[in-house]
């Protein structure tokens, strides 16, 4: 099963056909929202609103490991992740869709491990997968709405955007989006061992960019180009879906991420903390699917 994480209108973007919805217990609490099990051209897809029914949860507040965990015990592989970002390049415009390919950590508030209690360390050097990035992009052909094929995406607390110093910063550093969403949700995925990629959609230049206009003005904008982006978003993840479900049952690094970045001995753990995390060390513990 392939999951997508967006906005709280998902399901009706994306066409979304019948299904069931599903209330998911997890050991980190309740997801954002109830996850709806549907059908998007053709294939079975795990629908889940980032911040909840009605856009209700800030960034912050999100239960990024009740999400993940959740995903995962629904049998899902892949993530298809959608994230609302401001632009800090000249030549990304809103309206836009961009691939990213990196992270810059500027959270400071969110659990980032689904393990607190034991020492594990994944590899994180390429934050998304390479693989679903490649369905993306050659997806993206197709396309009418300009796709950039890569940027770095840095993503700050919240909920107040930058200040015109910190987002000049955020330009010398080389990044191409300001967002606050994609972490930990990327390092959680990680950890899951699921193929975790991000469609970006950038809704208005971040403010080392002068507006001529108002606020309401450039307000206006942005509501104009998140719809725009949205679009064409969803566009990109339909396109993309067959694709992605073609990689289901393939191996890819990201699944096996788990293989040397346990440094605990778990045969001396706690039998509680190894039932608590069976779900994502099921391989390792050598516990068979129920």
């Amino acid at each position: 099963m392939i999951g997508i994480i967006g906005g709280t209108s998902l399901g009706q973007a994306l066409g979304a056909l019948g299904g069931t919805t599903r209330v998911v217990e997890t050991p980190y609490g309740a997801p954002s929202a109830p996850i709806a099990l549907a059908k998007v051209e053709g294939i079975d897809v795990a629908l889940l609103p980032r911040h909840g029914v009605g856009h209700t949860t800030p960034p912050s507040a999100v239960n990024y490991r009740a999400n993940i965990w959740a995903l995962k015990s629904l049998g899902v592989t892949h993530v298809l992740a959608t994230t609302a970002v401001g632009s800090l390049r000249e030549e990304i415009h809103p309206g836009e869709l961009v691939l990213p390919d990196q992270l810059i950590d500027r959270t400071q508030r969110r659990i980032g491990t689904f393990f607190d209690d034991l020492a594990v360390h994944v590899e994180f050097a390429e934050p998304f997968c390479g693989t679903i990035r490649g369905v993306l992009k050659s997806a993206a052909t197709g396309l009418k709405t300009t796709v950039h094929p890569s940027g770095t995406y840095v993503v700050m607390e919240g909920p107040a955007f930058s200040t015109k110093a910190e987002s000049a910063l955020h330009r010398t550093w080389g990044a191409h989006l300001i967002g606050m969403t994609a972490l930990p949700e990327a390092k959680l995925a990680r950890e899951a061992e699921l193929c975790y990629a991000a469609v970006s959609l950038p809704t208005d230049y971040d403010c080392w960019r002068p507006h001529d206009g108002s606020r309401d003005a450039l307000l206006g904008e942005i509501i104009k180009n998140m719809a725009k982006a949205t679009e064409a978003a969803m566009s990109l993840v339909r396109a993309a879906l067959p694709g992605v479900a073609k990689l289901v049952g393939t191996s890819c690094e990201c699944q096996h991420c788990l293989d040397d970045a346990v440094f605990t001995d778990l045969k001396t753990v706690n039998p509680e903390v190894t039932k608590r995390h069976e779900l994502l060390l099921r391989r390792r513990l050598g516990v068979k699917k129920a």
